[in-house]
């Protein structure tokens, strides 16, 4: 708490400043001016809650203090110090609401009494501006969410439909002459990261904000009303009454002043017109439907209406029903590459299995939300028919972990702002190579992979076999092949390796054509001086003693 001092003698603000208790009284911060106007200058910046001041003073007098503090700082208590025994003075100041009028020379009770009563007064009035100030934002909080829930009930409570119209048209927030509506569904979208960064995550403040910019283009003139709507999922509803105006050219200016305050566009699902408040259940169904099947590769169309027609056309909007636009594309007509790409585990094949569906789509020319979440539906089914089909009793494990990474690899949205090909494509490779990882691995695991691991050897002696490559590519430890090789041939990894590559040699060695150089590097040794050693320790002989005997 703050306190300032206003007398033009330093000696009786000295004075002042020896006589209170200032720590028994919480104040905290002292404060001096030598005059009315200074002091002025002061509280304005300071806002001290306690004035101890003379009432003759040069540049400003007590009385002229008293009355811009009474005027302009009214929570200001303020005690008057002076040297002058006036009644007038005295009325002056009981007039302006001075705590009390002590007479020089101070004496120490009497101004820590003043003080002290200053200080109660202060508190007390401050406490009563605090909890009318929380019951004032509660009010604020409470009066939008009410008026909310009265205009969701026009919509999903048709038994107190009536009683909220009458209170939302008794308020003035719905016209009373309002007798045909159209019910318009704004596009919100949770996984949109960028836009929630702005408003700290919190989706509830990026509501409001929509919603009071779609209303600064509704109420003047009176056209209709933008609200969260709490019948269901998170929803951005407006209600236009006696809609006569284009709607396309009142949406365009609504998403012209969305783009200006956070840069993105949103789109619009639209319903007929209808009598209100009646229609609006089916106009809210309708309109959701809307947005459900708009065409995502039509990303300049932010307008979408259920059907074309004579209403639509008075509208002044573009048809946005995607039906017209091409065959969709089924996810039966690509569910053989899916599971031919998964049980291969072929990488190349998996992104041509992903990058196939995506380029299908894009040809056939429609790409709908409703088709997406049907999608999706049918990829996870698939996936499940799959593993059950390939692993038995292992499917229910398998499942849990594939859908552990489905919460870590979200699929992309079907119903946010913006649509992307990459994405979807990136979400069904990634899909299918977790899927195609999971079945092979528990597949090795049934059976002995040393087979083709050899098998492997056999077929690609001359490459440069190591350890942690064949067993990476087999799903097994380094330690475990070289445990395995150990118990079923006696040697380790690389001598097996060894072996095979120097049997090889030997019948190349039957060829008199060609070099021994030609031959070690055909069968993976890439000095023929290493090469000779190798063959001499497994054989017992050089290469070239070995050919001789050939001959």
């Amino acid at each position: 708490m703050k306190a300032l001092i206003v007398d033009d003698e330093a000696r009786v603000r000295k004075a002042v400043r020896l006589l209170v208790d200032w720590e028994a009284h919480q104040i905290d911060e002292i404060l001096e001016a030598g005059n009315g106007n200074e002091a002025i200058q002061l509280i304005r910046k300071d806002k001290p809650a306690l004035v101890i001041m003379d009432m003759m003073m040069e540049s400003g007098n007590g009385i002229e203090l008293m009355t811009w503090v009474n005027e302009f700082a009214g929570s200001t208590k303020f005690i008057v110090v002076s040297g002058h025994n006036d009644f007038d003075f005295v009325r002056q100041t009981v007039r302006h609401g001075g705590i009390d009028y002590i007479l020089k020379p101070i004496e120490a009770d009497m101004i820590n009494h003043a003080v002290s009563k200053a200080v109660a007064a202060w508190r007390s009035e401050e406490e009563e501006r605090s909890h009318r100030q929380r019951q004032s934002i509660r009010l604020n909080e409470i009066k939008p969410i009410y008026g909310e829930k009265l205009l969701s009930a026009l919509i999903d409570d048709p038994i107190n439909a009536e009683a909220s119209l009458r209170r939302l048209t008794g308020d003035g927030i719905i016209a009373k002459d309002a007798e045909t509506s159209r019910l318009i569904l704004v596009q919100t979208d949770s996984g949109n990261n960028p836009l929630l960064q702005r408003f700290g995550g919190d989706n509830e403040l990026l509501y409001y904000a929509i919603v009071n910019i779609c209303n600064e283009f509704l109420h003047q003139p009176n056209k209709g009303i933008a609200f969260r709507y709490w019948g269901g999922p998170p929803e951005i509803a407006i209600i236009l009454w006696n809609p006569e105006e284009s709607i396309v050219e009142l949406i365009s200016r609504i998403n012209q002043g969305i783009y200006r305050t956070l840069q993105f566009r949103m789109h619009f699902g639209i319903s007929t017109a209808g009598a209100f408040p009646g229609q609006l259940p089916a106009q809210r169904t309708e309109a959701a439907e809307t947005l459900l099947r708009r065409n995502l590769l039509r990303h300049e169309d932010y307008c979408h209406f259920p059907a074309a027609g004579e209403d639509n056309k008075a509208a002044g909007s573009r048809e946005s029903n995607p039906s017209v636009s091409g065959t969709p594309l089924n996810f039966a007509d690509v569910q053989e590459d899916w599971r031919m790409a998964v049980i291969s585990g072929n990488p190349e094949g998996l992104s041509d299995a992903a990058q196939h569906w995506t380029h299908e789509l894009s040809r056939r020319g429609v790409v709908t939300p409703q088709m997406l979440n049907s999608w999706k539906a049918d990829a996870l089914l698939f996936r499940s028919r799959l593993v059950r089909e390939a692993l038995g009793s292992e499917a229910d494990s398998a499942l849990a972990e594939l859908e552990l990474d489905d919460k870590q690899h979200p699929a992309p949205l079907p119903s946010g702002y913006s649509f992307s090909l990459f994405a979807w494509r990136d979400w069904s490779l990634a899909l299918m190579r977790s899927l195609s990882r999971v079945i092979l691995v528990r597949q090795i695991k049934e059976r002995n992979p040393i087979t083709d691991i050899v098998k492997y050897i056999e077929q690609n002696y001359p490459s440069d076999l190591s350890l942690q490559e064949v067993a990476g590519k087999f799903y097994v430890s380094r330690e475990y092949v070289s445990r395995r090789f150990k118990q079923e041939y006696g040697i380790n990894f690389s001598d097996y390796i060894s072996s095979v590559r120097i049997e090889k040699a030997k019948l190349l060695l039957q060829n008199p054509h060609l070099k021994l150089s030609q031959i070690s590097e055909m069968v993976g040794f890439h000095d023929v001086k290493y090469f000779s050693k190798v063959f001499k320790k497994q054989v017992g002989q050089t290469p070239k003693d070995y050919r001789a005997e050939l001959n």
